[in-house]
C-alpha cells in the first residue's frame, strides 16, 4: 500500500477550464513550493500532455482506460510516480464516456485510482445554480470523492461571492479559486486545443503565467493538503514489463515542430524492448543516420507542408530507405508524409512518395474520437486478428489512392472512420503508416513488433 499525493482535475464539459488550472498548479506545485510534480493525462490528447510536460518540467504521462486496460493503470501510475505530487487532467467532462455508463470517463479513472476530484466550473452567466450542477456531479455518484471546486470566468467579486456562498452552503464543499475572464488570445488555440508548446513563441513566460494566476486564484496550500490526504493505493505487480534483449537496435524518432506527438510510453516500451532512440529532423537533417528502424509520430505537417517539400535530399532518403526495406511505423501525420502530396491552401506540396497515396486538408475534422481495429492481413509488425484499442483526430483525407505492387491495407475499422471504406494501416514493404494512434500500454505487440523488424534488419545488413 502506497501513499501517492495526488489530484484529478476535471469540469462539467470540454473547454471549462481544466486546463488552465492544471497548469497553474503544476506550476505553483513546482516553483513556489519546490515540489517535483509528475504529470498525468486522461483521453486521447498530446497538446495538453506537452504544456504540461513543460510544466513541470518532465514527462507527462497518459492514464486512458480506454487506450490502456485497467489491470495496468495503477501500475503504470505507480511506476511514474517519482517525485512528491502527481497532477492529473481528466477530459471531457467528468462522467462523459463512450456510452450512458461513462464507461472509459475521468470518473472512473478517479475512483481507479482513489483520488479527490477537483471541479472547475465556467460560471458565465451562472449563480446560485452553480451549486446546482456540483451537488448533481456529487449526487450522480458517490464513489467519486469531489475535495473541491475552483470557478472559472468569474466577472467580479461580486459575482464570485455570491457563486462561492452558494457552493459552500448548498454542497458543504469548499472553494478552493477562481478565475476572472481571461483576455482573449492569452491561451491561444488551434483546432486541437491549446497552441502546441513547441510552436509558442515562449514557453517560459507562458509557465510564469499560470504560476502568477494560481498565486492570485487559487489556494495553492489548501490544493496540496487536499492531494496529500489521498487514501493509500494497493500496487499491484506489472507483470507485463520485461527486461531488455541482449540485441540493441537504434529506431530513429522523428521530432521537430511537424512531428511531436508521441506518448512517452510508446517510447519507454521500444526502450525496453532494447531500442536506442535517435533523434531525427525531417526539416533541417538532410539524410538518415545509421537506424535499424523509423517511427514518425502525429504532428501537422500540413503547417510544415513548404518546408517539409523543401527539403528534397531527406525526403529521398525515407524513400530509399523505405525501398530497401527499413522498418517504418507511421501514425496520422506521419502516415500523410509518407504519401506523395499534400493539398493545402490551394496548394499541393510533395512528400517522400512512399505511399501511392494523396492527400488534401479539409476545414472540418474528417474523424474524431476513439477507435478499434482488427489486423485483418499480414503486415510486418501486427499478428493476424489482434484487435487494438487506438483514437483518431484528423482533417486530411484521401483524395487519390492508386495501385502499386505489394501495397495493401492490415487494419478492419470496427469502431472509427480510418483512412476510406472502412480500413486503416497502410502497408508496403516494412512500412505501416495508420491514422489510428495506439497506446504502447494497451498494444504491446507493437513495441515488441517494431524492435523484432529493426533487429531482423540489422542483422541482414
Amino acid at each position: 500500500m502506497n501513499n501517492l499525493p495526488r489530484l484529478t482535475i476535471a469540469g462539467v464539459r470540454g473547454g471549462s477550464g481544466k486546463t488552465t488550472l492544471t497548469l497553474s498548479l503544476i506550476a505553483a506545485f513546482r516553483r513556489k513550493k519546490g515540489l517535483k510534480v509528475v504529470p498525468f493525462k486522461k483521453g486521447p490528447d498530446y497538446i495538453d500532455a506537452g504544456w504540461m510536460s513543460v510544466a513541470a518540467g518532465s514527462p507527462c504521462y497518459n492514464l486512458d482506460t480506454f487506450l490502456v486496460p485497467r489491470e495496468r493503470i495503477i501500475p503504470s501510475f505507480a511506476g511514474h510516480f517519482s517525485g512528491d505530487i502527481a497532477v492529473i487532467e481528466g477530459n471531457r467532462g467528468l462522467y462523459d464516456g463512450v456510452d450512458a455508463d461513462g464507461s472509459y470517463s475521468t470518473a472512473e479513472l478517479a475512483k481507479l485510482l482513489k483520488s479527490s476530484v477537483v471541479l472547475i466550473l465556467d460560471c458565465t452567466k451562472m449563480t446560485r445554480t452553480t451549486a446546482a450542477v456540483v451537488l448533481g456531479c456529487m449526487d450522480l455518484d458517490r464513489d467519486v470523492k469531489i475535495g473541491g471546486v475552483v470557478l472559472n470566468q468569474v466577472s467580479g467579486s461580486r459575482h464570485e461571492s455570491v457563486v462561492r456562498a452558494a457552493v459552500e452552503k448548498y454542497c458543504s464543499l469548499p472553494v478552493l479559486g477562481a478565475f476572472p475572464r481571461l483576455k482573449s488570445g492569452e491561451l491561444p488555440e488551434r483546432h486541437m486545443g491549446l497552441t502546441p508548446c513547441h510552436e509558442h513563441p515562449d514557453t517560459g513566460k507562458a509557465i510564469v503565467l499560470f504560476e502568477e494566476m494560481a498565486g492570485k486564484y487559487l489556494d495553492v496550500e489548501k490544493l496540496f493538503e487536499l492531494a496529500s490526504s489521498a487514501p493509500p493505493i494497493e500496487i499491484p505487480k506489472d507483470t507485463h514489463l520485461q527486461a531488455k534483449p541482449s540485441s540493441a537496435v537504434r529506431i530513429g524518432i522523428i521530432k521537430d515542430s511537424a512531428f511531436q506527438f508521441y506518448y512517452q510510453e510508446n517510447l519507454e516500451a521500444l526502450e525496453a524492448c532494447g531500442a536506442e532512440l535517435i533523434p531525427i529532423n525531417a526539416i533541417s537533417d538532410t539524410g538518415l543516420p545509421d537506424i535499424d528502424g523509423l517511427y514518425i509520430g502525429g504532428g501537422f505537417p500540413e503547417t510544415n507542408a513548404i518546408k517539409l517539400a523543401a527539403n528534397e535530399s531527406f525526403r529521398g532518403a525515407i524513400r530509399d530507405a523505405a525501398e530497401k526495406g527499413l522498418p517504418i511505423y507511421a501514425e496520422c501525420g506521419g502516415l500523410m508524409f509518407l504519401g506523395e502530396s499534400i493539398e493545402v491552401g490551394g496548394g499541393a506540396y510533395p512528400m517522400t512518395g512512399v505511399l501511392p497515396v494523396k492527400f488534401a486538408m479539409n476545414k472540418r475534422p474528417q474523424a474524431h474520437g476513439y477507435t478499434v481495429v482488427e489486423v485483418d492481413a499480414v503486415n510486418p509488425f501486427y499478428p493476424l486478428g489482434t484487435v487494438l484499442n487506438g483514437h483518431e483526430f484528423h482533417y486530411s483525407s484521401v483524395v487519390a489512392l492508386q495501385e502499386k505492387e505489394g501495397f495493401s491495407t492490415a487494419f478492419k475499422m470496427r469502431r472509427g472512420h480510418g483512412i476510406m471504406e472502412g480500413k486503416d494501416g497502410l502497408c508496403y514493404k516494412n512500412v505501416f503508416a495508420t491514422y489510428t494512434h495506439i497506446h504502447a500500454h494497451g498494444a504491446p505487440q507493437w513495441a515488441e513488433g517494431l524492435a523484432a523488424k529493426a533487429r531482423e534488419f540489422k542483422e541482414k545488413g
